[in-house]
C-alpha cells in the first residue's frame, strides 16, 4: 500500500515539476517577445506584461525550489516569497494603470502583441488549472497559491489583450489601465491572505 501511495506521490510530483518548467520556459520566450512587441508598438501595457513575465519566472523557480525539499518552514518561506512576487505585482499594476491614465499616453497598434496575448491568457488558465489540482493532490499549499500567481497572469494578460483590441478597434486607449485596477485588487487580496490569512 505505502509503494503504491510513494508511486503516486512521485507521479504527482513530476508533474507539478512540469507545470514548473513549462510556465518558466513560456515566461522567458515572453519575455523577449513581450520587449519587441512593446517597443514597435511603444506600449506601457506590453512593457509592463513582460515585467509581470518576471514576477512569475521568480515563483515558478520558488516552487520548484520548494517541491525539492520538505518542511513546514521551508514551505512558510516560499508562501512569502510568493506573497512577496504578489504585492510587486500589485504595485507594479498600481503606478502603471495611473501614469498611462495621467498621461493619457496612446500606443501604436501591435498585431504581435495581440496574438501573443491571446494565446498566453489560453496558456496561462490551463497551467493554473492544472496547478490547483496537482497542489490539492499533494496538499502543497506552495504550489496551490503559486497556481493563483499563474492565474493573475493569464488574468492580466486577458486586460492587456482586451486593452490592445479595443484600442486598435475603436481607439478606447484607456481601456487597459481601468482593467488593470481590477487585477491590482485581486493581487492584494492575495498578499493579505498569504501574510495574514491561515495555512
Amino acid at each position: 500500500m505505502n509503494s503504491s501511495n510513494d508511486a503516486a506521490r512521485a507521479a504527482l510530483l513530476r508533474r507539478g515539476f512540469a507545470l514548473e518548467y513549462t510556465t518558466l520556459a513560456w515566461n522567458v520566450v515572453g519575455i523577449a517577445v513581450l520587449a519587441l512587441a512593446a517597443i514597435n508598438a511603444r506600449s506601457v501595457a506590453l512593457a509592463g506584461f513582460g515585467l509581470d513575465s518576471l514576477i512569475e519566472i521568480g515563483a515558478s523557480t520558488v516552487v520548484i525550489w520548494e517541491l525539492r525539499g520538505t518542511g513546514e518552514e521551508r514551505q512558510r518561506r516560499a508562501l512569502r516569497l510568493i506573497g512577496v512576487g504578489f504585492s510587486l505585482l500589485a504595485c507594479y499594476l498600481l503606478v502603471q494603470s495611473t501614469l498611462v491614465l495621467a498621461t493619457g499616453f496612446h500606443p501604436r497598434h501591435s498585431a504581435l502583441g495581440i496574438a501573443w496575448t491571446a494565446v498566453t491568457a489560453a496558456v496561462m488558465f490551463a497551467l493554473a488549472a492544472g496547478k490547483a489540482r496537482t497542489g490539492a493532490a499533494l496538499d502543497n499549499p506552495v504550489l496551490t497559491t503559486e497556481g493563483r500567481v499563474t492565474l493573475i497572469d493569464g488574468l492580466l494578460a486577458t486586460a492587456v489583450l482586451v486593452g490592445l483590441v479595443l484600442n486598435t478597434a475603436l481607439g478606447w486607449w484607456w481601456a487597459d489601465p481601468i482593467a488593470g485596477y481590477v487585477l491590482v485588487y485581486y493581487a492584494v487580496r492575495e498578499t493579505k491572505e498569504i501574510f495574514f490569512g491561515a495555512h
